[in-house]
Formats: C-alpha cells, sequence, structure tokens
C-alpha cells in the first residue's frame, strides 16, 4: 500500500514537472511571439509577403531538424493533409495579423489577439467534442475589458485594423484547437515542417493568382539588408523555436491554458515595442488596468483549475 502511494505521488510530481516545463516554454513562445508585431513594423514588405518569406525560410531551417524529409515516410497520408489545412489556416491567420499592423499599429494588433482565448472557449469543445466548459468562457471573456481600456479613444481609421485583428485571433484559435487535436501525431519538427510548407504552398498560389488578375506585389524582395536580417530573426527565432515550444507545451496543458498565456502577447509586445522603437508613449491609468485584467485571466487559470481537481 505503501508502494503504491509514493507510485502515485511520483507520477503526481512528474505530472506537475511536466505542466511546469510547459508553462515555462509558452512563455519564451509568447515573448517570441510578441516581438512579431515589432518586426511587422520594421521589415519594409507588405503583409502578404512578409508572411511568404517567414513560412519560406522557417521550411527550410525546419529541415535540418526532420532530417531533409525522412521523418515524413511514416506519416499517413491523411494525417500530412491535416497539417497542412492547419498550415493553411496559420498563413491566413499571419496575413491577418500582418495586415492589423499595417492597417492600425503594432498594439492594437496585440491587443486584439487577447481575444484569442475567448474564441477558442467556443471553438475547442466543437473541434474536440468536449463539454463547453463555463469557466474558461467567463476567464476568456475577461480578456475583453481589458483589451478595451488598453486601446482607448482609437480613431475611425484603425477599425479596419481591429476588424482584421480579430479575424487573425479567430483564426488562431482554429488552428491551435487543431493542432492540440492531432498534437499526437508526429514529433513537433514534422508537424511544425510540414504546417509551414503547407502555409508557404497556399500563399505561393495565392500570389500567383493575383498576378493572373492584375494585383501584383509592388515589393517582393526585401529592400535593405536589414530587411533581410529581420526576417531571418522572424523566421528563426519568432517562428522555428517559438512554433516548437508552444507545440511541445501543447502535449502537457491544454489548448485554453496555452492561450491563456498568449493573451500576454500584447503585454510583452507592447513593452517591447516602447522599449525596442523608442515611442515612448504616455501609458495613463486605462493601460495599467488593462493589463492587470489581462494578466489576471492568465494566471487566475492554473490556480481556478488546481482548485477545482482538488475539490473532485
Amino acid at each position: 500500500m505503501v508502494r503504491i502511494d509514493y507510485i502515485c505521488n511520483l507520477n503526481q510530481n512528474l505530472v506537475s514537472n511536466q505542466q511546469s516545463g510547459a508553462y515555462i516554454k509558452i512563455h519564451i513562445a509568447v515573448l517570441l511571439f510578441g516581438f512579431t508585431a515589432i518586426l511587422g513594423n520594421l521589415i519594409q514588405l507588405p503583409a502578404v509577403m512578409i508572411v511568404w518569406w517567414r513560412v519560406l525560410l522557417t521550411s527550410i531551417s525546419l529541415l535540418f531538424f526532420i532530417g531533409f524529409g525522412r521523418t515524413l515516410k511514416d506519416l499517413p497520408p491523411a494525417l500530412i493533409r491535416k497539417y497542412v489545412v492547419i498550415g493553411i489556416v496559420i498563413g491566413l491567420h499571419w496575413i491577418c495579423f500582418y495586415g492589423s499592423v499595417k492597417l492600425s499599429n503594432a498594439s492594437i494588433c496585440l491587443v486584439c489577439m487577447s481575444t484569442t482565448s475567448f474564441f477558442t472557449s467556443l471553438i475547442e469543445p466543437l473541434v474536440i467534442r468536449t463539454k463547453i466548459n463555463k469557466m474558461e468562457m467567463m476567464i476568456g471573456a475577461m480578456i475583453i475589458p481589458g483589451m478595451v481600456l488598453i486601446v482607448n479613444n482609437l480613431d475611425i481609421s484603425y477599425y479596419y485594423g481591429i476588424g482584421v485583428g480579430l479575424l487573425s485571433a479567430l483564426l488562431a484559435a482554429v488552428f491551435s484547437t487543431m493542432n492540440k487535436a492531432h498534437i499526437k501525431g508526429a514529433d513537433p519538427y514534422t508537424i511544425s515542417f510540414i504546417e509551414m510548407s503547407g502555409a508557404w504552398v497556399m500563399i505561393s498560389l495565392m500570389l500567383g493568382v493575383m498576378a493572373i488578375l492584375g494585383f501584383t506585389q509592388q515589393v517582393f524582395f526585401p529592400p535593405s539588408i536589414s530587411d533581410w536580417l529581420w526576417l531571418i530573426v522572424l523566421a528563426l527565432l519568432c517562428t522555428t523555436l517559438a512554433h516548437v515550444l508552444t507545440l511541445k507545451s501543447l502535449q502537457h496543458i491544454s489548448v485554453f491554458a496555452s492561450n491563456l498565456v498568449i493573451n500576454l502577447e500584447p503585454v510583452y509586445g507592447i513593452l517591447l515595442a516602447i522599449f525596442i522603437l523608442k515611442e515612448h508613449k504616455e501609458l495613463n491609468p486605462m493601460f495599467y488596468l488593462g493589463t492587470a485584467i489581462i494578466l489576471l485571466s492568465v494566471f487566475s487559470y492554473p490556480v481556478i483549475q488546481k482548485y477545482s481537481q482538488k475539490v473532485a
């Protein structure tokens, strides 16, 4: 009996350590994700071309981790197709993300992304076929007042950016949920490669159709060395590393929990924008109150979940 209790406690400690490690990974990934909006402002390319180069460079970097395609041989074609579809959704999400940055600014785009958890609380039960969790919906809804408080006194010219940003958040909830449903089908590097490659093919076809219709991109290649450098940072650190860390964290925490941490993206991103871009914006009390609400939502979920498990 003592031996069984010891094994149970050991397993519980192992699970706890795995979850702690998963939260550390997702926080590092979110910090890198927050930096992508800054890069969207720094890179002098249209939104579609930023994503095209991003997924291309990321796919090339991932080839070294998957043995130049050897890990793909053991995957069923049906599973590969599912990852390709997820990659297409990711590509559309990034186009909307950078479109929001270009139509408004990095801060507004990042705050729109904080609605991802609310969308996830609605989408996850439909895709993974679980019951709607009222607690998750309540905590996810708490993000919305924080978003409103952070972005106050907006000019009407930003409304298009807000709409595209919210669409980006919806697509983020969709691909995160789909990734969770199929995370055990392959290793994170192989999944990332298939998804990035799928996004690249989709955007390439999109650019081809646009060219046929006469809507060619004015700028295709990065215009300066600094743009090339920022694209490499975007691809290797903010995409390859961040995407793999996110997938690894999903092996031990739920989609909703990971997306709650992703709600820190606007906080990290705005602070990075102030520090790196030297924006020196005056942060009024509404910003701090909105940030506090987002932080409360992010950190309250693991505490409430742990307490509810003990009660159960």
